[in-house]
């Protein structure tokens, strides 16, 4: 999964109205900010397999660290709480944590069985639909423009950048996705690592167009 998890950031600000759109987004987005650095230092293993699913041709060995659904829990406890000691606000906290915890979950749809329970443990769990084009398209975009409308019902633009620059953010969510699931493999791991770390970029983006864009008085 990943634009559906920008899907689940978008949707969240109606449940943190005052939660930048960056932390949200960093939130959701936190499994895969810690993997590429986990990876670089040698703590979890991905191999470039070309076929292993038709969507991706990444085969995650090892990642209980960043992906297993006792280290989304505990991350999530670790960011809702980050956030809670910085704003005491509760609700918002807890909105936080639940999107790392999201990641998992949007996660346990598309991979094939590689997501850990724990680390430690053998079993691994994952329902497939990066197997079907059609159905991983269908649903992570469904996720990304789902979360888009309810962003846009909860909060308007201040000026230009709150609006075309929230239009410029999902065509490139869209644009970098449809190039990695229908592009050529990366040509190595430390590539692909390197290359993920560029997720900040969204994190940045987001917070900055959120800026520039205000709750909406029915919100």
């Amino acid at each position: 999964m990943f634009i559906g998890h920008y899907g689940v950031a978008l949707a969240a600000k109606k449940g943190a109205p005052k939660t930048s759109l960056g932390a949200l987004v960093l939130a959701a987005q936190f499994l895969d900010v810690l993997w590429p650095i986990f990876i670089l230092g040698g703590l979890e293993q991905v191999t470039i397999s070309p076929g292993i699913t038709r969507a991706t041709p990444l085969n995650f060995v090892f990642y209980p660290y960043s992906h297993s659904l006792l280290a989304a829990c505990f991350w999530g406890l670790v960011i809702g709480g980050i956030y809670f000691f910085r704003s005491r606000a509760k609700t918002a906290a807890w909105v936080v944590g639940a999107c790392v915890v999201s990641h998992w979950v949007l996660d346990l749809i598309v991979h094939r069985p590689d997501l850990p329970l724990a680390p430690g443990l053998e079993t691994r769990i994952g329902l497939g639909l990066w197997n079907s084009y059609p159905a991983t398209i269908v649903i992570e975009v469904g996720l990304l423009l789902g979360g888009f409308l309810i962003y846009m019902r909860t909060t308007r633009a201040r000026d230009l950048v709150g609006s075309i620059g929230l239009y410029a953010f999902i065509l490139f969510l869209l644009a970098a996705w449809l190039g990695a699931i229908f592009g050529p493999p990366p040509p190595s791991v430390k590539a692909l690592a390197v290359t993920s770390l560029s997720i900040w970029i969204t994190i940045a983006w987001a917070a900055w167009v959120d800026a520039h864009r205000e709750l909406r008085k029915e919100a």
